[in-house]
C-alpha cells in the first residue's frame, strides 16, 4: 500500500486525458522523487489557473484575467474583416505558429455532438453571427476538425451564415495528404478529401 498523499496524487493525475494508472504512477513518483520546489511550483501554477485565465467576450480565445478583450481583436495590424472559426482556444496557436494567417479569430467552443450532448445552442454561434454584421466581415474561414462532428458543425455554419448574409465568402482549411505520407498508409477519409480537394498543375 502506498502511502496516502502519494496515492491521492495518482488519483488526481490519473484523471487527466490521455494519463493511465502507470504513467500516473511515474509522473506522481517522479514528483516525489523531485526537488520539493518543482511540486510547489506546479501547486501554485495550478492554483492560479482558474483565476489568472478567462475567455474574451468577442473571440472567447483565451487571455489574461486582467485584459479585456484578445489581442487577436485589438492588435490594429490584424484584419478584423476575416474571421477564423476553430473549435477550441488551442486550436488557434497551431495556426499563428504558421506565421501565415493575419485576420482575427472565433472560437466556438467545440463541436456538434449529440452523442456528448453538444447542441448547436451550447457553441458560440450566435456570437459569430453578430459579429459578421457588427465588424462587416468579407470572409469567414471554417477551421474545424476534420471528424464527424467538425464537419457536421461546419455544415451547420455554413447555412446559417448564408442565411444571414448571402454575399459573404466561405471558405474551409483545405484537406487531404500530409507531406512525407505514402499513400499505401493514408485512411480512405485522408484520401477522399485529397482526391476532393486536387489543384490542377
Amino acid at each position: 500500500m502506498l502511502p496516502q498523499a502519494l496515492n491521492g496524487l495518482i488519483d488526481a493525475l490519473g484523471r487527466l486525458p490521455g494519463v493511465g494508472p502507470r504513467t500516473a504512477e511515474r509522473y506522481a513518483y517522479f514528483l516525489f522523487k523531485s526537488d520539493s520546489k518543482l511540486s510547489q511550483n506546479l501547486a501554485d501554477a495550478l492554483s492560479n489557473l482558474h483565476s489568472g485565465v478567462k475567455s474574451c467576450p468577442v473571440t472567447f480565445a483565451l487571455i489574461d484575467a486582467n485584459e479585456e478583450y484578445s489581442p487577436f481583436y485589438t492588435d490594429k495590424s490584424r484584419d478584423k474583416t476575416t474571421v477564423m472559426v476553430v473549435e477550441e482556444p488551442l486550436d488557434i496557436y497551431a495556426i499563428e505558429q504558421t506565421k501565415a494567417y493575419k485576420g482575427t479569430y472565433h472560437v466556438l467552443g467545440g463541436a456538434i455532438s449529440p452523442i456528448d450532448g453538444i447542441t448547436p445552442e451550447q457553441l458560440h454561434i450566435g456570437e459569430l453571427i453578430k459579429r459578421v454584421n457588427d465588424d462587416d466581415v468579407k470572409e469567414v474561414i471554417i477551421a474545424t476538425n476534420p471528424s464527424v462532428e467538425g464537419e457536421s458543425t461546419a455544415l451547420l455554419l455554413e447555412k446559417m451564415l448564408h442565411e444571414q448574409n448571402p454575399n459573404l465568402k466561405l471558405t474551409r482549411l483545405a484537406r487531404g495528404l500530409p507531406l512525407g505520407v505514402d499513400l499505401s498508409y493514408a485512411d480512405q477519409i485522408t484520401l477522399s478529401a485529397a482526391l476532393e480537394n486536387r489543384t490542377q498543375l
